[in-house]
């Protein structure tokens, strides 16, 4: 994953969730802790709809997710690709993106993945994963994910 032992990727988790500590927030943390096995830094932010998203241009690789609730991504991560600077900072970055989500699986990927891309700008997407909730704290399916990002890294 790392392209010189010097310069380990660095990537950023972007996410929105309504509860702290809640399985969103747990499944990040295991994305993340994955990925720094690999040899990455990784760090992750909260998403607001209107916030300052330059620290993003620091970052090679961008991991966007978010809770789908009320048959919509969560607003928040919604809100920062529509109204703040975010899709600036987004150019030219390798992405991934995942979704937890209690609906079946072709409808998510139908409806709710889709309200996600559509606000990418041409943006090489590395994986892509709608969890459902037993999916969000088993490790192999997270390990599976991880790979996914790492062999496009």
């Amino acid at each position: 994953m790392t392209p010189t032992a010097q310069k380990p990727i660095r990537a950023i988790i972007l996410f929105d969730s309504r509860t702290s500590g809640g399985s969103t927030e747990k499944l990040i943390d295991a994305i993340g802790r994955e990925l720094a096995a690999t040899g990455a830094y990784v760090e992750k932010a909260k998403c607001k709809s209107t916030g300052d998203y330059s620290f993003v241009e620091e970052f090679d690789l961008v991991i966007m997710g978010a809770p789908i609730y009320y048959l919509l991504v969560s607003s928040q991560l919604l809100g920062a690709l529509i109204q703040s600077n975010l899709k600036k900072y987004l150019a030219g970055k390798k992405v991934a993106l995942f979704l937890t989500c209690g609906s079946p699986e072709l409808m998510a990927n139908l409806v709710y993945m889709p309200q996600l891309k559509m606000h990418l700008g041409g943006n090489e997407i590395l994986a892509e994963k709608i969890f459902a909730p037993d999916e969000v704290a088993n490790p192999a399916i997270i390990a599976q994910f991880v790979d996914q990002i790492s062999k496009g890294c």
